[in-house]
């Protein structure tokens, strides 16, 4: 999965927010925090689930479990919007 090509990714050093373009089909921001934008920069590429989990488990201190609950959450609502591609 990838982050639609629709939507831009800003980081403004404290928070991150997802932008959505005129074409996304979407309107209003998505903002989050330091974890939130982790995800996002990682989908600027093409990731598993479990890719970004693993990395993310390397960057940040907590339980694996926890932080694959936090993506499997954040992944689920950016699909909502159609922020990623399958």
């Amino acid at each position: 999965m990838k982050l639609n090509k629709e939507f831009i990714n800003h980081n403004t050093g404290k928070e991150s927010i997802l932008v959505p373009t005129g074409a996304a089909g979407f309107f209003g921001l998505v903002k989050g925090n330091a974890t939130f934008g982790a995800i996002l920069e990682l989908l600027e590429k093409e990731r598993t689930e479990e890719e970004i989990v693993d990395t993310l488990s390397e960057r940040f201190d907590g339980p694996k479990e926890k932080i694959a609950a936090d993506v499997s959450r954040a992944v689920a609502e950016l699909k909502k919007i159609g922020a990623i591609d399958d």
